[in-house]
Order: structure tokens, then sequence, then C-alpha cells
């Protein structure tokens, strides 16, 4: 029997749609039904629904080097529930193997992904992603495409050793390259320490910006309860990836789409997790471009808001002292929504079909497991992991990582030391001719979206000779990004960027700044004539001249809006 669709009594689904254009329905489904074939797909395979599974699997991309298992578990799980399992490539990039960053590469990602969906026949997807721009592309585009979506994660790496000590990337990465800066660590141990880093496949196994990502996306419930954590190499990950592939099927039969799961009461659980965890400031603009896709206007206010109502509570590293193995064992995200349930929206509804309260109560009352997720009553830190701050040089708003700065500098005035590029911090920072003292404030710009595609340079090095003077922090500010890995009193994603014309712009050598991040204010203190002086002076840096890079700084916002392109909006 050949499958077909009148066309006339209900739309499309399987195999028929999104047919291709040749201006005859039927020989387009005569010709998708001769080439399945060569595939060795008979009738019975195209009657069913058909489930795409998006592939970020590349050999530059380590993280998800795993990735081809993850697959082989959805295709079993859609196979299971009766679906015709489709895995298609997408562009995918790796934090360390992609210059100059991979923020300049998120929206790439995202619209090529939407066009997929948009493009393909599919009556529902899983989206496999791991590393830190994959997740929030792959939701990106599913908000857009609006198709039934699951996210599923590589998951984080395990840990590994060194003479004793468990090391995980990158915090222990970041740490143990300062000492070696400071003359603490010699190559041979530097060499060690870089071989024993990555220990498996996965994620970085701290609470970085993959990690982060994981642990919101099963927030706002567009993935299945308790995925977010299982390690990379284990049983559980792929039982999690069938469990997904089954669930994508009954997804195709009816069920919430992309839309329907992230509302505004999501993202404001979302954003109340990411306080709990003390994770990435990345999530912040990545969050922010997932809820502008699903026509939901997060803003700088919400993610202040979130942060004065929730402490932190997990004890992950950088702004604690454990890993993402140890958040599982404790009981995941699923454990940590528990207790967190006071400070929740219990209406939203997951791609489970539940909402979340259904979900919460069928787990029952969260019991803790050991001290890696504390309680509201017991928080490891206080509310504010993650602040907001405006004032004259970030009067769009900047924000800060304060449960992974030195307390003692959340409230500094000095002078300013600025560099015009990431370039020229690399050529500078360690030059002892510049004079820097522990006063300074480090200060990088045109390192924005428009201008850099956003690298993650923000945490810059502390110039040698102050480290080897046991200086291990320093107030650094710039319209960059840091990793979601790394640590300091640093100031990010100042806007308007440099390159906008935004005060960073009219920066000096010498000018005092004052940073008072209690009270979320970020000032340059130079009188308004002395400003409009420098403005007139003022010209912006050159446009790159074609390609992507051309049509991404035309294009491309600022941080407080996620960064998107402002026709995909």
């Amino acid at each position: 029997m050949i499958p077909t669709m009148s066309g006339s009594d209900r739309p499309p689904r399987g195999i028929f749609r999104n047919l291709t254009t040749y201006g005859d329905e039927e020989f387009s489904r005569y010709l998708r039904r001769a080439f399945l074939a060569s595939q060795g797909y008979d009738p019975d395979d195209l009657s069913r629904p058909v489930i795409g599974i998006a592939d970020t699997s590349s050999d530059y991309v380590s993280c998800h080097r795993q990735m081809p298992e993850i697959v082989a578990a959805v295709k079993r799980g859609v196979l299971e529930a009766g679906g015709l399992p489709m895995a298609f490539p997408t562009t995918s990039w790796h934090e360390i193997l992609t210059s100059p960053t991979t923020m300049l590469y998120r929206n790439l990602l995202a619209m090529d992904t939407e066009e997929a969906l948009r493009a393909q026949p599919m009556d529902a997807v899983v989206l496999l992603g791991g590393c830190d721009k994959t997740v929030p592309a792959q939701l990106m585009a599913a908000a857009s495409a609006d198709v039934p979506a699951v996210q599923v994660v590589t998951g984080p790496m395990l840990t590994g050793r060194w003479r004793g000590e468990r090391l995980g990337a990158c915090t222990d990465c970041r740490r143990h390259w300062a000492a070696y800066r400071a003359g603490e660590r010699d190559d041979e141990e530097i060499a060690e320490i870089e071989g024993r880093l990555c220990a498996t496949a996965g994620t970085c196994m701290v609470m970085g910006t993959a990690s982060t990502m994981a642990c919101v996306t099963e927030a706002l419930g567009m993935m299945l309860p308790g995925g977010a954590t299982p390690p990379a190499p284990t049983g559980e990950r792929l039982r999690h990836a069938a469990e997904a592939g089954r669930r994508a099927v009954a997804l195709a039969g009816g069920g919430p789409t992309p839309r329907q799961v992230l509302t505004r009461e999501a993202f404001e659980n979302a954003l109340t997790v990411l306080m709990a965890v003390g994770g990435s400031t990345n999530a912040v603009i990545h969050l922010t471009a997932v809820a502008r896709r699903a026509g939901v206007g997060l803003t700088l206010d919400d993610v202040q808001a979130a942060s004065d109502r929730a402490p932190l509570l997990v004890d992950c590293k950088p702004a604690g002292a454990n890993y993402l193995e140890d958040l599982h064992h404790a009981g995941g995200v699923p454990a940590l929504l528990g207790v967190l349930r006071p400070l929740l929206h219990e209406t939203p509804i997951g791609v489970d079909g539940r909402t979340l309260a259904e979900r919460l109560d069928a787990a029952g009352p969260p019991t803790p497991v050991g001290d890696v997720i504390r309680t509201l009553e017991d928080p490891l830190g206080p509310t504010g992991a993650l602040a907001v701050l405006r004032g004259t040089l970030a009067p769009g708003g900047a924000v800060i990582k304060r449960a992974a700065a030195t307390t003692a500098l959340l409230q500094h005035r000095g002078p300013a030391a600025v560099f015009e590029s990431p370039e020229d911090v690399a050529h500078r920072i360690d030059d002892p001719d510049l004079g820097l003292t522990p006063e300074h404030v480090l200060v990088l710009r045109n390192a924005g979206p428009i201008a850099a595609g956003m690298p993650e340079a923000g945490s810059m090095p502390i110039p040698r000779y102050l480290a080897e003077q046991g200086v291990a922090d320093m107030v650094r500010v710039s319209d960059a990004r840091m990793s979601g890995t790394a640590y300091g009193t640093v100031v990010l994603h100042c806007a308007p960027e440099a390159a906008a014309g935004g005060p960073l712009a009219l920066v000096r050598d010498g000018d005092e700044i004052e940073l008072d991040a209690r009270a979320g204010r970020l000032d340059l203190l130079v009188d308004d004539g002395e400003l409009a002086r420098r403005r007139d002076a003022w010209t912006p840096p050159p446009r790159p001249d074609r390609g992507w890079r051309r049509l991404h700084a035309a294009h491309v916002g600022q941080a407080p809006d996620g960064a998107d392109l402002d026709f995909l909006v």
C-alpha cells in the first residue's frame, strides 16, 4: 500500500510534511517514497510519525565525543514508541576550538537549526546539544519554529585526579594556570595537570555555562525531569536519551509546543534556578534571547528580581567546592526544584505534559543528600549570586557574579587602565612599565557583540608581576563575557558596548571608576563636559566587510537584549 494524504481533510504529517516545491504535490510524494526506498524504508516505515534528531556531533567538539551513542539511544526510544527517527546534522561549535569565540556563531547555529526544523519533514524533534552555545541556539530555534521539541544534553564529564586532588574543567584549569603564572607551578606540573583536567567525554563538570544551561533548560520544562546532570559516560545518560525519544513520539501526536512551555512564569523559574546554582553570567544573555524568540520580554529587571529572591543553594564550583556529579548524586535539578518550591511558579507545563506542581507532587518532599544542595533555611550563600549593575559607565546595564567575586572588592574605587581589545590585553598586561597596582581597575573595550562577537575575554589575567606578589584578584570591567567556569571581581556585558558608542568607549587611563556591587552601581567619575568633548572626538571601530561577520555586526543587538539578530527576534 502506498501511504498518501488527502491534503484536504487534515494537514500533512510524517514524511509528507514540508513538501518540496515542484508544482505537483503528488509528484513530490512519489519522489520522496522513491528516494527513501533507497534507504530501505518501506510503506510501514513511512506511515509513522517522523522524529527529527538534531545532531551536533563533530570531531571539533570534544564535549560531544559520545554523541553518536546518544543519537543511537534516542533512535531506540523513537522506534520503541512507533516513530521513524531521522537524524540530521547542524553546525556545531566548541568553546576551545573556535576563533574568535563561539558567541559569534550562536545566532548562526540558531538560524541553521530553525531553518532545518522548518524545511524538513518532522512531527517533533529531539535537540541534542551540550557545549555552551549549542543548547541556547537550539532553544532559540525551537522557540521560533515551534515544532514540538525535547532537549537532551550530552552531560558533564567525570572529574579527574592529580596527585590526590580532584580536578574539573575549567575552574580548576584557571586556578592552576593562575598558579603557574604566579610561579607556584612549574612546567612539569602544569603539563601533568593538562593531561588530567578533562578525564572523559562531556561538558565542563563545574557550574559553567554548559552545566548552567542544562539546569535552567530542565527548569524551563524543555527537558525531561532528571536530564541535566547525569554524567556523559553513564548508562543513565543513555536511558534518559531513549526516554526523550519515546516522549518525542508522544509529542508528535499532540502535546505542548515550545511556545506553550516557554512562558514568562517558566523563565522566572529558570532565573530562580540560575541564582540558586550560582550559575554562569552567560545564561542571562541566553535566557533573554530564548525568551524574546518566544515572545516574552525578559529584562535585566527580571534578572535582578530573581537575584533578590533566591539564595545560593548549590555547592558547586566556581561559587562552591563540588562538581556536577556531586549535584547529580544529591538528586539533581528535581531535588533542587523541590527545595525551591516556595519560590517557584507551579503552573508552567513541561514537555512531559505535566505542570511543575504535578511533577513535584509526584516526587514527594525533597530529601537532601549531604550538603551539595542546601535548604532555604540554611543556604550556602545569601541572595544576589548574580547582580545587575547600572550607572554612568553602564547605563544599559552590566552584570557581575557576586558569588564568585572577592568580597572586599565589591565596593572599590580606583584608576582605570584601559585596553583597546583582547589582543591588546594579551600584548600588554604583563608589561611592568604600565605600573599597575592592585587598586587599578582593568578596563577592556571593543569586545562586545558588534566589535568582536563578545568573546570570553572579560576575566582578564592578573598581571604576572602582581600575581607573583600574591595578588589574586582585581576589579575588571568590560563589554565582553567570561566563561561560567571563571571567578573573580569581573563586571561584564557593559551596555551599550564601546563599539556602539557606550561610555566604555570614552574611558581614559587614570579615570576614576567606582564599583558598588551591593548598591548595583558602576560609575565613571568624569564630569559631563569632559565626556562630551571626548565623544565629539570618538570614531567607531571599522566593521567586517564580508560574510557572516558582516551580517552579525550589522544586525546583532546588545547583551541586555540577548545579543540576537534584530530580524530574528
